[in-house]
């Protein structure tokens, strides 16, 4: 696809690919994963990756369940407001009918898994779960939630030990997540100092994923190891 991209116009052109049973459009594949997701979709299954997810609502509020610290968390992303979640923390998106969102991804390493995840009813007790290294999340999905929905785990609500690792590939992360905040907000709150040092990082040094705004000017940046999308607003 070609590299200046018109957001608002591949939305609108895009918008029957945000509806059931997809639900989503890849904007950019490979490095980072950049798409737009829209709904109805409410989910059971959990996704748990190595890497950071960056949300950011364009159109409408979402619901994002997950799990932190051994316990069912829901997390509400309104329209306008921004949120990163840390790496290794399961994670259910759920959307509502006629939301457009943002997400991004980077793109996993070959020595990288993913995990789906299904718990016993709203406790924490995993129910089904599968490991797999993540190539294209969007058709590697399909087959692992078909082979929950024809699993005995399924059809009795009861987990079978045998089937469940005794430790998972890699620890999952016990930080508390941050709050959604407002896009907008945080650009009026911090835009004498985005004007006066020329760019500014929203999440700091805390992760992986840099998220930055830059203000008037030129600037000269050159960054090794990283992959680097740019949303002029």
């Amino acid at each position: 696809m070609e590299l200046l991209v018109n957001v608002r116009k591949w939305i609108e052109e895009n918008k029957a690919a945000f509806l059931p049973p997809v639900c989503n459009k890849l904007m950019h594949r490979h490095q980072l994963n950049v798409m737009f997701v829209g709904g109805p979709n409410e989910r059971k299954d959990y996704h748990i990756e190595e890497g950071e997810e960056l949300f950011y609502q364009v159109k409408g509020d979402m619901c994002l369940k997950i799990i932190e610290n051994g316990k069912q968390k829901d997390i509400f992303i309104r329209e306008g407001e921004m949120f990163l979640l840390p790496a290794r923390i399961p994670h259910s998106p759920q959307r509502y009918a006629g939301t457009v969102g943002l997400v991004i991804e980077r793109e996993r390493l070959k020595t990288e898994i993913d995990g789906l995840r299904y718990y016993v009813g709203e406790s924490t007790n995993v129910l089904f779960e599968k490991w797999f290294h993540c190539e294209d999340l969007g058709t590697q999905l399909t087959p692992i939630i078909q082979e929950f929905f024809n699993s005995r785990q399924y059809k009795t609500g009861k987990p079978n030990p045998d089937e469940l690792l005794k430790e998972t590939p890699f620890p999952l992360n016990s930080t508390c997540v941050m709050e959604p905040f407002s896009f907008q907000g945080w650009l009026k709150d911090h835009r004498r100092e985005i004007k006066q040092k020329q760019s500014l990082s929203i999440f700091g040094d805390n992760f992986e994923t840099e998220v930055i705004a830059y203000g008037p000017g030129i600037t000269e940046k050159s960054k090794s190891n990283s992959d680097i999308w740019i949303w002029q607003l």
